[in-house]
This record gives structure tokens, C-alpha cells and sequence, in this order.
């Protein structure tokens, strides 16, 4: 039984992986592409390196703290290096099919815990939970960043990154799942909780990226992070009721 459950499980988790692929390649990938001429030099500077004005590079806009992976494409693109673009395609392809089944098998593990059941009809809002607790609320002091985009040391940004999503997560346990007022009262504060620590930031915040144009990544993210986690709540509370039916 366990074992079927986490394989409905993983199956989901691959799927979602496989459909956000090419809907990060419409919206998220071009704002880093734009991102990377201000990094190599700005607007009307020759940057260092040419990038073809297409989807070229390979991104993945789930990794822990936010932050998208962008491999570089030389100039030509995909005519040019067709062999190097279809590598890049097929990584980020295997990053979201592994953070799908993560994010998948992460979310069931969380409701096996609270003893509540993932189904087709109350999927959608456990996904927006765990998007609620591993990217808006993180997101709040750590927006995702663009390339060439300041910030501060690696570990104090997880550690906060971490403590955040933990206290989250429990408040949002206590504020939903139990009915005790005060757990309830307790979840909320374990909401406001992180935000009451600053998250790291460097000192110097000059970046050669256009406000509105990080604006419009953090936006773009984010959205691209609540359709994954949505699909994922859906594709999980689907497979486990297909599960559960043919075993009855």
C-alpha cells in the first residue's frame, strides 16, 4: 500500500515537472536572457558574450532559495549549437521532473504526518500551502534575483530561508488543520515570526538591472511557483484517488 502510494506519488510529481518546462521557457527564461545583456555590459554596451534573442538557455525556477539556474549560449543559438541547446533543454527538463517529484513526495509526506488525505478536490489548496510556505513566504524578504543582481552570503540567506519556510509551515498547520483557538493564535504568530528578523541582504545594493525589470521576475516567479505547486496538489490528490479507487 505504502509503496503504490508513493509511486501515485512520484508519478505526479514527474508529470508536473514535465508540463512546467515549457511554460517557464515563455515567461521566466526571456527576462533572464534580458537580464544577462545588462550583466555583460548593459544597454548599448557590447557584452562580453552574444545571446540569441530566442529561448536558448536552460533554467529552472524552483531551487531553494528562489534563484533560477541560467546556462550561457553563445552567439547563434540553437542554429548555431543545436547539440548545446538540446543538452541545456533535457537539464532543465531533468531539474523540474526532480524538483517535481520532490516537491510531490514533500507535500504527501506533510499529509501522511497531519493524517489528512491529498484528493482531486482539495488538492489545488494544499499546493498553494506549499507554495504559501517554500516561496511567497520566503519570497517576502528574499525576492527571487535576476543575474548580476547583489546579495548576501550563501549561508545566512539558507539559514533564514530555512527558519522561514519551517515556522511557516507549522503556523500554517496550526491555523488551518487544528480548530483550538489557541494553536490558531499560535499559528499566526509563527507566520509574522521570520519577518521580524531582516533577511540578509549585502550593503551595497547597486545593481546594473533595471527596477522594473527585477520587478517583472519576481512577478513572473512566483506566478510560475504557484501553477507548479498547484499542479502538483492536483496531480497528487488525482493519482491517489485513481489509487484508492482501483484498490476498491
Amino acid at each position: 500500500m505504502l509503496v503504490r502510494f508513493l509511486l501515485a506519488t512520484l508519478v505526479a510529481g514527474l508529470f508536473v515537472g514535465v508540463v512546467m518546462t515549457p511554460i517557464q521557457y515563455m515567461r521566466v527564461v526571456p527576462l533572464i536572457l534580458h537580464a544577462e545583456a545588462y550583466e555583460n555590459g548593459g544597454p548599448g554596451i557590447e557584452p562580453a558574450h552574444h545571446h540569441d534573442a530566442g529561448l536558448v538557455s536552460s533554467a529552472s525556477a524552483h531551487g531553494v532559495d528562489g534563484k533560477v539556474i541560467l546556462a550561457h549560449v553563445p552567439a547563434g543559438g540553437a542554429e548555431a549549437n543545436p547539440a548545446l541547446f538540446e543538452s541545456r533543454l533535457l537539464g532543465t527538463l531533468a531539474a523540474n521532473i526532480v524538483t517535481g517529484a520532490g516537491f510531490a513526495l514533500m507535500l504527501a509526506a506533510v499529509a501522511m504526518l497531519t493524517g489528512r488525505r491529498i484528493t482531486a478536490q482539495n488538492g489545488a489548496l494544499w499546493g498553494l500551502a506549499g507554495f504559501g510556505a517554500v516561496a511567497l513566504a520566503p519570497a517576502l524578504g528574499l525576492p527571487p534575483e535576476l543575474p548580476a543582481m547583489p546579495a548576501a552570503d550563501l549561508t545566512l540567506r539558507q539559514t533564514w530561508w530555512i527558519m522561514t519556510v519551517g515556522l511557516t509551515a507549522i503556523g500554517l498547520y496550526c491555523l488551518i488543520l487544528r480548530r483550538e483557538t489557541a494553536l490558531r493564535v499560535a499559528g499566526v504568530a509563527l507566520l509574522v515570526v521570520p519577518h521580524l528578523f531582516a533577511a540578509p541582504h549585502p550593503a551595497d545594493l547597486s545593481s546594473p538591472i533595471p527596477p522594473t525589470l527585477a520587478a517583472e521576475f519576481a512577478v513572473a516567479s512566483l506566478a510560475t511557483g504557484a501553477l507548479f505547486w498547484v499542479l502538483i496538489g492536483l496531480s497528487v490528490g488525482f493519482a491517489q484517488d485513481r489509487m484508492l479507487r482501483a484498490e476498491g
